[in-house]
């Protein structure tokens, strides 16, 4: 076994905190964190693991860190203190992993793509790709201007939706090129078609902004259709999660009866 880890000077502690608290560095090293046991049990069945993880002595011999083991990945011992400087939560599960940052290709002939406009709020952000993942959108964009879709509050809230739906990044050239061949619908509340009337059993793409600030000027060029979900009660707008899972439901329900 090897020595435990009380310094937070040691090389991979001062990664993994420069990680967990650095959007630049994810980027550049290509690398995210996961913490607890359900991420990292998710991540395993997706046959990811990581590059290399820290746990605590009460985890030492966990059934996960027996499973890392088995899968050959680097486990060091640290100790309480190291694991509540490179934990992003208040009360660490005492189990740690540096994972590479997956790189998905732009698949061709794609059905259903989400496109993300400025979301901002890492809890949203990350509910809205669960939601992606569980509805069956097969690819999901980030625009420029959209949090950190590997922010560690992010990863969190996604529930391992990082191994679960390809996430890209791109500009909007980029997705304007991307989108040229397929209907592309944009979630406004100020549009005339109800989302209930579009066929969602075609290919498309669907656009979903910030609901504090709207979609922007070049989102609404993209799009071929604004769609809207009728509410009542004078209401102005849905949390951009929960309209984003009303749209991609019913697109689910569609398929399903098709």
């Amino acid at each position: 076994m090897p020595e435990q880890i009380t310094s937070t000077q040691n090389a991979r502690v001062k990664l993994t905190r420069t990680l967990q608290t650095k959007a630049r560095a994810r980027r550049g090293e290509r690398k995210m964190v996961l913490e607890g046991y359900r991420l990292i049990a998710d991540a395993l069945k997706a046959n990811k693991r990581p590059l290399f993880a820290f746990y605590s002595e009460s985890n030492a011999e966990t059934d996960l860190i027996n499973q890392l083991r088995a899968a050959g990945t680097e486990l060091l011992p640290a100790s309480d203190e190291v694991i509540r400087y490179i934990s992003d939560t208040e009360t660490p599960s005492g189990i740690i992993g540096v994972f590479t940052i997956p790189r998905p290709e732009w698949p061709e002939n794609l059905a259903r793509v989400l496109i993300l406009d400025a979301i901002r709020e890492p809890g949203n952000m990350g509910t809205i790709l669960r939601t992606a993942a569980a509805a069956g959108v097969e690819l999901v964009i980030a625009a420029p201007d959209c949090v950190d879709i590997y922010n560690p509050k992010v990863v969190r809230s996604g529930m391992g939706a990082h191994f679960r739906v390809p996430l890209v990044n791109a500009d909007w050239q980029e997705i304007a090129q991307f989108c040229q061949n397929v209907p592309v619908y944009l979630a406004t509340g100020d549009a005339d078609a109800s989302y209930t009337a579009i066929d969602w059993t075609q290919p498309w793409a669907l656009i979903v902004g910030n609901e504090a600030h709207g979609v922007s000027e070049i989102a609404r060029d993209i799009a071929s259709t604004p769609v809207s979900i009728p509410m009542a009660a004078e209401t102005e707008s849905l949390n951009a999660a929960t309209a984003t899972a009303v749209i991609l439901f019913e697109a689910a329900r569609q398929r399903s009866i098709k």
